[in-house]
This record gives structure tokens, sequence and C-alpha cells, in this order.
């Protein structure tokens, strides 16, 4: 018989659920949540395996290895309470 959770520690119950021309959707276990590349201008231009390569370290906290990027629930969605973002050079 098939158990659909293991005991322990879950595994990432995060992903990429689709990125476009205009950002990226992250779903997490009970949400999508949608990253415009105007908030969010880090991802615009990434390579796809390093957008997709997202870990949850902790419920609610998103970490992107490979681009070195950490997101909250509350930042992605309420961009305008946390309006630093990375200028590009």
């Amino acid at each position: 018989m098939m158990s659909s959770k293991a005991l322990g520690e879950s595994i990432s119950a995060v992903e990429i659920t689709h990125i476009s021309g205009n950002g990226v959707w992250l779903l997490t276990e009970d949400k999508e949540l949608f990253m415009s590349y105007e908030d969010f201008p880090w991802f615009k231009d990434a390579p796809v395996g390093k957008i997709l390569n997202v870990e949850e370290p902790q419920e609610g906290h998103f970490y992107w290895p490979d681009l070195d990027i950490d997101l909250t629930i509350e930042i992605i969605e309420h961009p305008e309470r946390f309006p630093l973002k990375a200028k590009n050079a």
C-alpha cells in the first residue's frame, strides 16, 4: 500500500508552474502566486533551469540557490511594501 506522505521532513511542496513573458507563477501547498518581472526583475533574464530550481527551506519562505534569491509569501503578495529592487547595471 502506498502512502501519499512519507514520515519525517517532507520534500519541497513548491514548484514553478508557468514562466511567461510577463512573469513567473509559483505553486505552494495551498496557493498559486504570480511574480511579475516588473516587481521581481531578477527572474526576467534568468535561465529557465535556474528559475525552476526553487526550494522552501521554511514554510512560506522560498529560495532559488542558483540565483541567490530569497522571497517570502508576503513579499510576493505585496511587493509594494518592499520597494527595494535589484538595478540592472
